[in-house]
């Protein structure tokens, strides 16, 4: 009994044994088959990802051949050729760039993801889903946007920013947007080339550059083919090349400038963009059809009047009916910029003085606001917007009088105007009695270290004190006040004008000087006081710095834009100082001996003062020019004014006087007397 229940125990045992090794086995078996399974799983879920963002670099790549090797081709209803087409079109359009792809779910080898990239109208974002087939992406159109079908088409629609107009204090336009005529030919209605002389005549070309633009390949028969453009103003113009068969004129929306010469140099002009200005300007909203200002306010308020143009991706059907927006960026305007100029005065200060090579800086002295900035002679800003023909081009830019030279940017010898600052100096730092006679002298040299130079006058003012000497201009009394005064108050006085500084104003400006090193030579100090030697300076400054004698010595900073923001740029003298020499400046005018005596008027105080700069290599030269400077200004008036005039080659007609005749008209319109 014991033997059988002791064999019965050990069958049951080793049973329980194999049973074991069999669950043990079949365990096994299954983590084996469910490792497989999510191995499988993962592999091909990482697979599936992987191919997705492969697919989606090829597209920063612009590869578009090995995209179409990821995609399943068993349904795609596209040839490779098509497929590459068709996504080079878009992407490429849209100028995706950027792209970044997150898969947020994958179930049964679909995928689902957010795509985000930039584009010509900003950020795109959308999620897709998107199914895979043995590793490759089942594609069709909807896998580039969700909304696409393959008969839609993507489009991009631009619209054109206005750019902003330019206005004068009295929102006068001085430059804006105009209408004008391109006119074009259409092959299929021309009676052949005959008509080409009479065209190229009306239109200043050559038959020569019509035949080049006529032979392009794009050109159908019932192409438009743009030759020139023209104003719209010229209705015997208009008439006579419509009479001509296969000639249109079509309407076009250009920059125009109203007052044309009278403002070129203070407006500026646009002109179409170069492959340099998109390679400066990149990622600035320009492209090959934009327009940039090249000078004037229009380079230097650029980016506030060119504004943004707006981009719209569509996706549209065959019909151009509108399904979804892709992405866009609204349209904004340019800014308008309004100036401080006074349209009238401008127009009376070019056109008095037209004719010579000039500049003219009108100023209030109590704003700093410029109200005038004229330059002559001058160009045409529309010219260089309808475009010059090679012969236009090669007479402006050969001139002799140099049209497109913006005078009022430049510097120049002050000759006299320089007295008053020299004056000021003198007086400020006490080495200046204005009541000490210096006596008169119409020729005059320190000693005879100084060889054959002398210091000469033509109006030697007798008595020889400082009021006689700024009234009656004379040379000789400020070149002994030079000496008196010494380099070293000259320069700090120089400086506590400004000269020498780079000039805070809206538009670029030549920097006055005073020297090119320090003073050393007398005669160089001596020179300088009454506008020689290395002396240089730009009208907007002098300008400037004449009307802190009008604004209780305070010297405003000038500006062209309008603004709520005024300041004083400096405030160098004192009050003493400033009334000694207004009175002195006030007889420049009211004396009749004064220098600047022709202008005035018994209707309201005014100051000035003239000057007449010797250009020549040596005291000796007979052959040099002048240039005639005048600067007036009135006193306690409602109607506060500086105008700064210079005129070049001046030498045989009459120097600073000619000035101060030219300048008489516009200033009394202004003031209205």
């Amino acid at each position: 009994m014991k033997s059988q229940h002791s064999y019965s125990y050990s069958s049951i045992n080793t049973k329980k044994k194999i049973n074991m090794k069999y669950i043990i086995i079949s365990i096994i078996a299954v983590v084996i088959v469910i490792g497989f399974i999510l191995f499988f799983f993962v592999f091909n879920s990482d697979n599936n990802e992987s191919t997705l963002n492969e697919f989606y670099s090829y597209i920063e790549q612009q590869d578009y051949e090995s995209m179409y090797t990821l995609i399943d081709d068993s349904n795609i209803e596209y040839s490779e050729d098509e497929f590459v087409t068709r996504n080079t079109n878009i992407y490429e359009g849209i100028e995706a760039s950027n792209i970044e792809v997150e898969v947020t779910n994958e179930e049964d080898n679909i995928l689902t993801y957010t795509v985000t990239m930039d584009s010509i109208a900003g950020t795109i974002t959308f999620e897709n889903t998107t199914e895979f087939k043995d590793n490759k992406i089942v594609w069709d159109d909807s896998f580039i946007f969700p909304d696409l079908t393959s008969s839609d088409k993507v489009r991009i629609i631009e619209t054109e920013a206005t750019r902003g107009t330019i206005y004068d204090r009295n929102n006068v336009a001085l430059a804006t947007q105009g209408e004008a005529y391109s006119v074009g030919l259409v092959p299929g209605k021309l009676n052949g080339e005959e008509d080409y002389e009479e065209i190229a005549d009306l239109l200043d070309l050559t038959v020569e550059s019509i035949q080049n633009t006529m032979s392009a390949s794009w050109i159908n028969d019932d192409s438009f083919v743009p030759l020139k453009t023209i104003t719209a103003d010229d209705s015997d113009l208009e008439n006579s090349l419509l009479e001509i068969s296969g000639v249109k004129l079509s309407s076009v929306t250009i920059r125009t400038y109203p007052y044309g010469e009278i403002t070129s140099h203070l407006t500026g002009y646009i002109q179409k963009v170069t492959a340099e200005d998109l390679e400066e300007h990149e990622n600035e909203g320009y492209d090959e059809n934009s327009y940039i200002g090249r000078s004037g306010i229009e380079a230097a308020k650029e980016e506030q009047l060119k504004g943004t143009n707006g981009i719209e991706i569509r996706i549209v059907d065959e019909n151009n009916n509108l399904i979804s927006t892709v992405a866009k960026i609204d349209v904004q305007d340019g800014e308008d910029i309004v100036l401080t100029i006074d349209i009238k005065l401008q127009q009376d200060l070019y056109e008095s003085f037209e004719d010579d090579e000039s500049a003219s800086v009108a100023f209030d002295p109590t704003t700093g606001e410029v109200l005038a900035l004229v330059s002559t002679p001058s160009y045409d800003s529309n010219d260089f917007v309808l475009g010059y023909t090679t012969e236009e081009w090669n007479e402006l830019n050969n001139d002799e009088a140099e049209p497109l030279t913006n005078r009022f940017k430049g510097t120049y010898v002050p000759g006299s105007t320089m007295k008053t600052i020299t004056a000021s100096i003198g007086l400020e730092t006490g080495t200046i009695d204005p009541d000490e006679d210096l006596t008169a002298q119409s020729s005059w040299q320190k000693d005879s270290s100084w060889g054959s130079y002398y210091v000469t006058s033509t109006h030697a003012a007798s008595p020889n004190t400082l009021w006689y000497a700024l009234v009656y201009s004379d040379n000789v009394y400020f070149a002994k006040a030079a000496l008196n005064i010494g380099a070293e108050n000259l320069i700090a006085g120089y400086e506590s004008l400004k000269i020498g500084e780079e000039i805070p104003f809206e538009l670029s400006l030549n920097t006055s000087q005073y020297t090119s090193d320090t003073f050393e030579d007398e005669i160089q100090i001596a020179d300088s006081a009454y506008g020689q030697s290395e002396i240089l300076m730009n009208p907007v400054q002098v300008a400037a710095i004449y009307g802190l004698y009008v604004n209780d010595g305070k010297m405003m900073t000038p500006h062209v834009v309008s603004t709520t923001e005024q300041s004083v740029w400096a405030e160098p003298f004192s009050t003493d100082t400033v009334d000694t020499v207004l009175d002195a400046l006030i007889g420049v005018i009211s004396d009749s001996g004064g220098t600047g005596h022709s202008l005035y008027t018994s209707s309201i105080t005014l100051a000035g003062k003239t000057g007449t700069a010797e250009i020549k290599d040596s005291q000796d030269d007979t052959s040099g020019s002048e240039i005639g400077w005048v600067t007036v200004m009135s006193v306690d008036s409602d109607t506060p004014i500086v105008i700064t005039s210079i005129v070049e080659n001046v030498e045989d007609i009459g120097g600073s006087k000619y000035v101060a005749s030219k300048l008489k008209e516009p200033l009394y319109n202004y003031l209205g007397i």
